[in-house]
Order: structure tokens, then C-alpha cells, then sequence
């Protein structure tokens, strides 16, 4: 009997998709307006629900807070911090006696107007430059007295709600900086797909061959042997 001829068969590999790339300028844009990002790398839809949602959040904390929830204190008349033996100056210090601001910075330029205030802040002036005056500038002690006496729990409530902002909005950041979670595979093997001719420039699929069979012996007849056979009758 003759030997089966081997067959071999071509099947495309299913190669993975390129690895995943930190997109650093869209983490940036989504730093200065939350969703930015995701909008630069296509994500419309995700990018406006990020920023409609961090921005309802944060600008309704501070409305809850008279808009006075937002700044960073003048510390000079306040005592000295000491850290690790090492006195605190300037936004250190600041930042000691008002640590929401963290927080509320990662809210991107939304925040900035607390800085500029801080850095322009004038003591004989009852608010800061133009165009941001009152906003975000740091209240006096006789103002906050004002504030939490008037508002009830309304105040602090409010300034939660901007840090809790702040807080999603480093997620959201991350979210930018890894990209999209699904990504467009190969230009080839959409095309494979879709019955088209490859394009000669483009990479060519891989393909494995399937291992020939196993050779199958050859059966071989044999004749009975001559004679009556054994063990029947004579």
C-alpha cells in the first residue's frame, strides 16, 4: 500500500497587538481640563462626560462654599511649622495650614487662580488684581469667622466636594497617560480579514505550517498456508 502523501496547511498567526505606549501630552491636557485628554486621543464621548462631571462637582462645591472654599493662606503672621527640624516657608507653608489645596490643585487650571492670588496677595488691599479680585483669594480671619458662622455646614461641605474633584481627576489623568484599552489592530490583518490583496509594503502575516502526518506502514496480504487448517477435521 503506498504511503499518504503528507498535506500541509497555511494558517495566519494571530499576532498580538503593539504594546501599550504612555501617551504623556494627553495626561497634561486632562491635568488642565478634565477629559481633554481623552478627547485629544479620540475618546470624545468619555472625554465629556469626565469633564461635565469633575466640573459640575468642583464649581458646585464652591458655590456651596460662597465661592470662598478655594485658596491658599498668607502666612505671614502665622506661627512658624517645623518639620523634621526644618522650618517651613513660602507654599510649604502654606500648604501646612491648608491641605485641601492638594488635592484641589490636580483639578487643573480650574485651581490656578488660588496660585496667582497667593503670589500677588497685597494685605492692604481688600481684594486681589484683575480679572479674579475676590476669587480664590484668601479670606481674612474675620471672613472665615463670617462664613462657617453664616453657612452652617454648607462650607465645609462645599470644600469636599472640591477636593473629592481633585482626587477623581488624577484617575482621570492615569486613564489619559495609559491610553485606550482596546487599540486598532494591524493594517494587514484588517485587510486579511476583509478579502482584500495585501499591500505589498505592508508586513506580511506569519504563518505556521501544520506538521506532515505520521507515515502509515504498508499492510501487507499474507495467503493462508497450504493444507487443511488446524484443528479441523481430517
Amino acid at each position: 500500500m503506498a504511503l499518504a502523501s503528507p498535506k500541509t496547511t497555511t494558517e495566519p498567526l494571530e499576532l498580538p497587538l503593539p504594546p501599550v505606549k504612555l501617551d504623556p501630552l494627553a495626561a497634561l491636557f486632562s491635568y488642565l481640563v478634565p477629559g481633554l485628554g481623552q478627547i485629544y486621543q479620540g475618546r470624545v464621548g468619555k472625554g465629556l462626560l469626565f469633564f461635565a462631571g469633575l466640573y459640575t462637582l468642583f464649581f458646585y462645591g464652591m458655590w456651596m462654599g460662597q465661592w470662598r472654599n478655594v485658596w491658599l493662606p498668607d502666612t505671614h503672621d502665622l506661627p512658624d511649622v517645623v518639620v523634621l527640624n526644618q522650618r517651613l516657608e513660602g507654599v510649604p507653608k502654606a500648604v501646612s495650614y491648608r491641605p485641601q489645596f492638594v488635592a484641589q490643585f490636580f483639578i487643573g487650571t480650574a485651581a490656578w487662580p488660588a496660585v496667582y492670588q497667593y503670589i500677588k496677595f497685597d494685605r492692604t488691599k481688600d481684594e486681589g488684581p484683575p480679572p479674579f479680585k475676590k476669587f480664590q483669594r484668601s479670606p481674612t480671619e474675620e471672613q472665615l469667622n463670617e462664613l462657617q458662622r453664616n453657612a452652617s455646614k454648607r462650607w465645609d461641605l462645599g470644600w469636599v466636594y472640591t477636593v473629592i474633584a481633585g482626587v477623581l481627576n488624577l484617575l482621570v489623568i492615569y486613564d489619559a497617560l495609559a491610553g485606550p484599552m482596546f487599540r486598532d489592530p494591524p493594517k494587514w490583518l484588517e485587510e486579511q480579514a476583509a478579502g482584500k490583496p495585501l499591500d505589498p509594503e505592508s508586513p506580511k502575516p506569519l504563518v505556521a505550517a501544520s506538521p506532515p502526518p505520521e507515515p502509515v506502514a504498508p499492510v501487507v496480504a499474507t495467503s493462508p498456508p497450504d493444507g487443511p487448517p488446524q484443528g479441523g477435521a481430517t
